[in-house]
Order: structure tokens, then C-alpha cells, then sequence
């Protein structure tokens, strides 16, 4: 569909972020994603603003890919939005059976009428043709739009754990004896945070975040009564022309404060061989998920272990990559890579069954991917983790966590791992 493309100069500042997802608000979709300047090699602009919905497509899992496929082909336009980790149950024969409090759809992706994209040292409006002759109008509404801003949330929200630490050690050592059995060789066992009668300001709370994070993958997302507040540090999947790119997540150490200190447990982090192990692993797991779309002898590791810093932790990464035909969809290369298996373990569709069996609550959103695909079909679809999920009109909040159970893992480290990854999310909730 076309779009009119203006553009102008402008530097992307905290303060001109803030006016931009307040100004947005107006709206019943939203989603702003931001880099936060990252150093990351794969990053297509600064940050990029979708409001309005022109059309959408809000789903359950049954033949949810097939529908979407459609959907992006005919529309062959910008559009934003997410998919669940529960979508597995439709490329595998699963279910998803546990408490669900938060209600969210299993995929949700709307054609905004209006992008903002931010460079180094501009910005580009792309309006779909019925509201172009709005942006000078919007521009100057985002330029005069006032944000107080606030470094707290007002009001502190009790949060529940859906396992308590008893039964997560039970869990785990369950998880535990069937990796000793042969059934799994790695399972990335996850618990829920949660409140209920939450009452929060979304925009307050992601900004807080964010603050505190810093993260190369933000997301302020909003969907109707559904809101997506996320810190993630990962990237799920991206394509840009016939090249795909993968970096998961595996391997976690804390930061200190103290340079010295704090150079010592990124070396320890990246010498350590049970987070080795682990990163290695999914590495294998996502090479094999690539193979399944990519052109013969084209999926290479261009990076393996490598050590990136965010504020609370350290983490490994790997980056894959391969080459793929122009006549396989993007849809098809998502469902042929998802879940991510940093979420999952390995092998993929048994430990999907064993954290259907284990974990408490229902994955939904969290662990499944948001992003967005542009007119020419490529996409970028972070990890939902480290993400703050929000229903507003059954004001249930949830944040989950977890990690990867491998055969050298115990039930303490894990949990305090967990509490770890939490920590972020905790602060800005109270």
C-alpha cells in the first residue's frame, strides 16, 4: 500500500522519546521499539514509532501461520504486533493447559497508518495516503507535548509467586532426573511473578524500565486493553533481504559496581563450562531450526559465546546466520525457527512437553516474540523477556523468568539466577 515519505532533521533525545510515547497514548495501537543505542551490529535505525491501526489480525492458535501468511502477503505493508510462545500448538501436536491470567491473544499484528523511523539525525514520517496531510500537524503535537517526568511508580503493587521456592526446587529436580534419563539434555524451566487489582501507568512503568535497563531490544507496546513493557536484551529473529540472523541468549553472570570486579565476572562468564554448555547447545538447536529454511551450506556461526554487557548482567550470545531463497515467506521462516530455543532446550518439541508438565502458568506472550515486518518482507522480533505483561481491564500484571536446566545445573543457582533476572522488573513495580 502506498505511504507518503517525509522527512526531517531532528536528534532522537530522551526527552523527544518520552513526548513521543505520550503523544501516542491517543491511540488503541501503539508500539515503539528503541535500540537505547546499543552497540549491536545488526540494528536497522535508532527507534521506530506505529500508531493506528488501519487493519489487524488477532488470533487464537489454530492455523494461526496459515492465516498470517495470508495476511502479510496481501498487505505487503508495515505491520507490528507479536507472537505468542503458545503458537507452538500449532506447528507441533501440543496444548497449552496451565492458569492463564493474563488473557492475551496467541497472536496479535496491526498495518499502523502511521511510522515514525529514527536515524542518527532524522526522522522518517511514512503515512498510509488517508492521514498524510497530518504530519506537520503531528509533528508539532509531539513537539509541544509536555511529560512530567517521574523516576518511581506511584503506588507499590504486591507481587505473588505462582511457584513458591519449595516447589520450584521439586521441579527443577524433577527436570533434573529426566536429563539423567536421557529425556532432555537442556529445558529452560520458567516461574511467574504476578499481581492482581494491579493499577499501573503503563507509560510511567516502561519508561522506569527502560531507565534502569537500557536495553537493546525496548518495547512499549499497547494493544487495546493489552499492554507489553519489555527490557529485553535478545534478539529472536531477523531478515533483512536474503539474510537471516539468530542470537540467542544463554549463559548469565551478575555486574558489579567495581571495574576491576566487574571485568573478572565477565571472564568467568565466558570460561565458565556449564554456561558454555549451555549457549553451545542452543547454538546447535538454532542451526538445525535455520537449516530447515536456509540455502544448502549457508548456515554459518559468525559468533559463538560471545560476552555482552547490560546494566544488571552479563550474558552470552551467539549470532547464526544463513541465506534464504526469495521464494520462502517470512512467515514460513519464523515457523520453521519458533519457539526461539533459548526458551525451549533441546531437543525442542520434548522440552516444550516437559515445561508444559512443570511450570505453573501459562507462557503466553512471554518467551514468544515481538517485532514488526516492513512493505518489502523483511522483519526483527525481539525475546519477550525480561518484560513486564499487563492486562488493563482485568488489571493482571505478570512477569515471568526462568533459565536453562542442563545436567550441571542445581535448584539454588537456578533460583537465584532467577531472582537475578527479576530484579529489573521487581524495582520499577515496587
Amino acid at each position: 500500500m502506498k505511504r507518503t515519505i517525509t522527512s526531517i532533521k531532528v536528534r532522537l533525545t530522551e526527552a523527544l522519546k518520552q513526548q513521543l510515547v505520550q503523544w501516542a497514548q491517543q491511540f488503541e495501537e501503539v508500539v515503539w521499539l528503541d535500540s537505547n543505542d546499543y552497540p549491536q551490529e545488526h540494528s536497522s535505525f535508532k527507534a521506530v514509532l506505529a500508531v493506528d491501526a488501519f487493519t489487524g489480525i488477532k488470533t487464537d492458535f489454530n492455523n494461526a501461520f496459515t492465516e498470517f501468511d495470508e495476511y502479510q502477503k496481501i498487505t505487503k505493508d508495515w505491520l507490528f504486533g507479536y507472537f505468542s510462545y503458545d503458537l507452538k500448538n500449532d506447528i507441533e501436536n501440543l496444548s497449552s493447559k496451565n492458569f492463564d491470567g493474563l488473557g492475551f491473544p496467541n497472536l496479535y499484528f496491526f498495518q499502523p497508518k502511521k511510522v515514525l523511523v529514527f536515524s542518527d539525525d532524522e526522522v522518517t514520517f511514512q503515512y498510509l495516503a488517508m492521514v498524510d496531510d497530518e504530519i506537520e500537524s503531528d509533528w508539532k503535537e509531539i513537539q509541544a507535548t509536555v511529560f512530567e517526568n517521574q523516576d518511581t511508580v506511584k503506588e507499590d503493587i504486591k507481587i505473588s509467586l505462582r511457584t513458591s521456592k519449595d516447589n520450584y526446587f521439586e521441579k527443577v529436580n524433577t527436570l533434573l532426573s529426566h536429563i539423567e534419563r536421557g529425556d532432555v539434555y537442556e529445558a529452560n524451566f520458567c516461574q511467574e511473578f504476578y499481581s492482581e487489582n494491579a493499577i499501573i501507568d503503563p507509560v510511567q512503568t516502561f519508561l522506569s524500565l527502560n531507565k534502569i535497563s537500557i536495553p537493546p531490544f525496548a518495547t512499549f507496546m499497547k494493544l487495546q486493553e493489552y499492554f507489553v513493557l519489555s527490557a529485553s536484551p535478545e534478539r529472536y529473529l531477523k531478515k533483512t533481504g536474503h539474510k537471516v540472523v539468530s542470537q540467542p541468549i544463554k549463559g548469565t553472570m551478575r555486574r558489579s559496581l567495581v571495574a576491576k570486579e566487574d571485568r573478572e565476572l565477565a571472564e568467568k562468564l565466558v570460561n565458565d563450562p556449564k554456561e558454555r554448555s549451555e549457549n553451545i547447545m542452543i547454538t546447535d538447536l538454532v542451526r538445525n531450526d535455520l537449516s530447515r529454511i536456509a540455502e544448502k551450506g549457508t548456515v554459518q556461526v559468525e559468533e559463538l559465546c560471545k560476552v555482552y554487557s547490560f546494566e544488571q548482567v552479563h550474558q552470552l550470545i551467539s549470532t547464526i546466520s544463513c541465506k534464504v531463497a526469495s521464494d520462502v515467506s517470512p512467515v514460513t521462516i519464523i515457523k520453521n525457527t519458533f519457539p526461539m530455543g533459548s526458551m525451549t532446550g533441546a531437543p525442542k518439541v520434548r522440552a516444550m512437553e516437559l515445561m508444559e508438565e512443570l511450570e505453573d502458568a501459562k507462557r503466553g506472550l512471554y518467551s514468544g516474540a515481538v517485532g514488526y515486518f516492513t512493505p518489502s518482507g523483511d522483519f526483527d522480533f525481539n525475546v519477550v523477556i525480561r518484560s513486564i505483561l499487563y492486562n488493563a481491564t482485568t488489571k493482571y500484571l505478570s512477569f515471568s523468568v526462568g533459565g536453562a536446566i542442563t545436567n550441571k545445573s542445581s535448584a539454588e543457582g537456578e533460583y537465584e539466577e532467577c531472582l537475578l533476572k527479576a530484579k529489573a522488573m521487581r524495582h520499577v513495580i515496587g
